[in-house]
């Protein structure tokens, strides 16, 4: 059987939160079909890539330390079609790509067939998807400070630096495509908004070789989006509280419990969007990289002109994130301090059963010592004990009983009075 393996290097914010999820919860139904989804905990790729890279990552890159070398050791034992996925696999560089399609390959064994998947959208979108991404990732830059450090030609910044890093399609393709032929190089478009919302599955399903599989596709773990006021508050949560809680308590506080779980939901929020002075811009950029691609030969899943920038709307309906309708960041701020009440409600609840739970357990325990304290007691009270402790009491008083009952006792290891 040919060894086949597929990378699906990102980008970020193009579905990939839900293409792992899938890939995750029916890797055990994958391998009853040849194909390897090398993983024993979801963010398994996500750290692998981390160890790849040697990116720092608030300290999660200490428990990457030797993830890629283990997700590797895998696909090389696997006699069939292995799947990597993660989206931060797009930072790589040319020699981290190198470094990683050689992993997969046993030392003059024979080499696997690869093959590079990259999933791509219009910027119009993924502009204030990576400044929101950002934003639930502590940070408290503004959005227009974002906007300029992308239109920064140098890069020079670390967001500028990241932001293309992730999201120049070309750029990622010259990266991992180097040493991967190009009818092996497979480029997926994300739909544009508003049409058949299960089509982004079905070019995955296609490009993955996953068609005719069935497969558990309902998920609970997406990577929703934040209205305007909701981001803005997060920002703003951001700026005041980033010194007082450690990135250990972030992620479970503020990203998942205010922005996931409680600022996500709401809908009837207006939509971040590229200012429209930008979309010129965005659109002349992306041309240009649909024309590259589109010479290099690589199969396309979708249509490329999904990749080009659309207008999302006049000047007038734009909604600024850094000066937001100051009610309805107050209406979220009402709610995410609702939610947070209500955890605090349920971990004290949860501590209370506790502290129940462990006072009963407490007292079982006092009346099981009872129980032999009072039994103890009987058994000293008892004729044949009593005679004993005076036979002992008698042989003390000479020398000879002394040292025979210091024989007697050593030879039954015990050194109580009673023998």
């Amino acid at each position: 059987m040919t060894r086949r393996v597929l990378v699906h290097v990102g980008t970020p914010k193009t579905g990939t939160s839900y293409l792992q999820d899938v890939l995750f919860r029916n890797r055990v139904r994958l391998l009853e079909h040849g194909v390897l989804y090398p993983a024993d905990r979801f963010d398994a790729h996500f750290l692998a890539a981390l160890d790849l890279m040697r990116l720092p990552w608030g300290g999660l890159e200490h428990e990457a330390l030797g993830c890629w070398e283990k997700l590797a050791s895998q696909v090389r034992e696997h006699d069939g079609t292995a799947i990597i996925s993660h989206e931060i696999l797009a930072r790589a560089t040319a020699t981290q790509a190198a470094e990683a399609l050689a992993s997969f390959d046993e030392p003059g064994g024979e080499p696997a067939e690869v093959h590079l998947l990259l999933s791509g959208r219009d910027l119009v979108r993924q502009v204030p998807a990576e400044w929101q991404e950002n934003v639930k990732h502590r940070s408290a830059l503004t959005y227009e400070r974002f906007l300029s450090q992308l239109r920064d030609p140098d890069r020079a910044t670390r967001i500028g630096s990241w932001f293309w890093a992730v999201q120049e399609i070309p750029d990622i393709l010259d990266r991992w495509g180097a040493l991967v032929p190009p009818e092996r190089v497979h480029l997926i478009t994300v739909p544009p908004p508003g049409g058949d919302p299960d089509l982004l599955w079905q070019r995955f399903s296609h490009a993955f070789g996953l068609d005719g599989l069935d497969l558990e596709l309902d998920t609970t773990r997406t990577n929703p989006s934040m209205g305007v006021p909701e981001t803005a508050l997060l920002r703003r949560i951001n700026a005041s509280t980033n010194k007082l809680v450690p990135p250990v308590h972030y992620r479970p506080l503020v990203r998942e419990l205010v922005a996931h779980q409680t600022l996500s939901p709401r809908r009837d929020s207006p939509r971040l969007a590229v200012p429209p002075d930008l979309h010129d811009w965005l659109h002349d950029l992306q041309s240009s990289w649909v024309a590259e691609v589109r010479d290099r030969g690589y199969d396309v899943v979708g249509d490329l002109d999904d990749l080009l920038s659309r207008p999302t709307g006049s000047a007038e309906d734009f909604a600024d994130p850094d000066r937001p309708d100051e009610a309805d960041v107050a209406d979220a701020a009402l709610a995410t301090i609702g939610a947070v009440l209500q955890e605090q409600v349920r971990e004290r609840e949860g501590r209370a059963a506790e502290q129940a739970r462990a006072r009963e357990v407490e007292q079982d325990l006092r009346r099981q010592l009872d129980e032999v304290r009072d039994a103890l007691e009987r058994s000293y009270l008892r004729p044949s004990y009593l005679r004993r402790e005076r036979i002992v009491r008698g042989l003390e008083r000479s020398r000879v009983g002394r040292v025979s009952m210091r024989v007697y006792r050593a030879a039954r290891g015990r050194s109580s009075r009673s023998a």
